[in-house]
């Protein structure tokens, strides 16, 4: 299952899928329009520690938003290349 969602064309979708949503940076403070860069640059070393289980997602940034009633609630929002 980890190589089929590991392939090629599914990293691309995927990638393709988090920058269509845009969103803000997590942790890294990396944009989201940069993933695409990232993962053409990164590919490989990303796949390797997904296979082999060293991989690790960043801790999740918070954000404090408005909700309707006045109130505020906490955002979590994952890294890039995390959401991917």
């Amino acid at each position: 299952m980890i190589e089929r969602i590991l392939e090629a064309g599914n990293l691309t979708r995927a990638c393709m899928e988090v920058v269509k949503n845009k969103g803000a940076g997590g942790v890294d403070k990396m944009p989201v329009r940069k993933l695409k860069a990232y993962l053409d640059a990164n590919r490989e070393k990303l796949c390797h520690s997904v296979r082999s289980g060293e991989y690790l997602p960043q801790p999740i940034r918070g954000k404090q938003i408005p909700k309707g009633n006045k109130k505020m609630r906490l955002l979590g929002i994952p890294t890039a290349i995390d959401r991917m």
